[in-house]
């Protein structure tokens, strides 16, 4: 199956507080959606939200290699400058060998002010800490010893072991130019939530970097996730899943706010009339099954590379009995078009 699934956060619903269900529940989704075929599975990082979105991805990560056998395991993705790069170094090539060597980690920026104080990481430099870091992973995951000397992080000579048994592919998300040509330099491939004009642009500036330096498009992966519903129609998809989707949404305004605040998590508030229109042309594809797969194939065929799709059609907000049909009803009816 060419399709992935996620992006799995454990997030608690709306009054509920048992933070061991919203994990054991993770759990029994990775579960099935090998159980259905899908290719790869997808978590999401976040820190201090009232509702307890995701902030271990690669302890999560062990979890799941330890409960599948033959899916891949992304983190979509670890706010690389937030984390110690030895200790993400040692934590990733773990999981790899774990795993069998089912990791694809995945790293971005990260942009909450309240993340980087918590976490006693320098926004700023951000950019320079993701450069560096990439430069540190290859050299740590060999095993040998190694010094590290830059203007983010000087590290003493040592090695990491153990070791993965398998080289551990990095892709890299983002939107920016500079994000997108730094994935093409330094990584292994761009995983990325741009609407198709966006994307095909992204996929240009890919080709153009990897050209430059002298390396293979066919060994780079491109990876597209977006917010995937299968429906009878349009409307009616909208009518089923639009609070869900809007919930997702509404919680990245909402997260800075929610790190100090008292008691369970509320609902979001009633989505504006006035810009309903633009949240639905924006966020999903949502509608009949062949016409998502018409919208998929055209992304496909306008960035002109072997594009990779992962449905964002996990949904915090939705009971497990109707994720699962979401999940099946993809399985059944979309991915083996792609």
């Amino acid at each position: 199956m060419n399709l992935g699934f996620g992006l799995l956060s454990a997030q608690l619903r709306p009054g509920e507080a048992d933070w061991s269900a919203a994990y054991d529940e993770t759990i029994r989704v990775a579960v099935e959606a090998e159980r259905l075929g899908y290719s790869s599975v997808w978590t999401t990082e976040h820190h201090f939200v009232d509702d307890g979105y995701m902030p271990s991805l690669l302890v999560v990560s062990a979890a799941l290699a330890a409960v599948t056998e033959t899916i891949e395991i992304g983190t979509g993705v670890i706010l690389a400058p937030l984390h110690d790069p030895i200790r993400l170094a040692e934590d990733a090539s773990t999981v790899q060998l774990l795993s069998h060597g089912r990791l694809i980690l995945g790293l971005g920026l990260g942009w909450s002010q309240v993340e980087f104080d918590g976490l006693g990481a320098d926004l700023r430099l951000r950019g320079r800490a993701m450069d560096e870091i990439l430069e540190i992973l290859p050299k740590a995951w060999t095993g040998q010893p190694f010094r590290h000397v830059g203007s983010v992080y000087d590290l003493p000579e040592v090695g990491v072991r153990p070791a993965p048994s398998v080289p551990i592919p990095i892709v890299i998300g983002g939107n920016a130019e500079r994000a997108v040509r730094r994935a093409a330099r330094l990584t292994q491939g761009f995983f990325a939530n741009s609407a198709p004009d966006r994307f095909v642009q992204q996929v240009e500036w890919i080709l153009e970097e990897l050209d430059r330096a002298g390396r293979d498009p066919d060994e780079f992966r491109f990876i597209h996730y977006s917010i995937l519903y299968p429906a009878d129609s349009e409307e009616g998809g909208w009518n089923e899943i639009g609070e869900h989707v809007w919930a997702m949404e509404w919680k990245y305004d909402d997260m800075e706010a929610s790190a100090s605040r008292i008691g369970l998590p509320s609902p979001p508030p009633k989505l504006p009339p006035e810009h309903e229109k633009e949240f639905r042309r924006r966020s999903a594809f949502v509608g009949p099954s062949e016409r998502i797969v018409e919208q998929l194939r055209s992304i496909r065929n306008r960035a002109g590379v072997p594009v990779e799709f992962v449905a964002r059609s996990y949904f915090h907000t939705l009971d497990h009995e109707r994720q699962v049909e979401v999940m099946q009803r993809l399985a059944a009816e979309v991915a083996p078009h792609l």
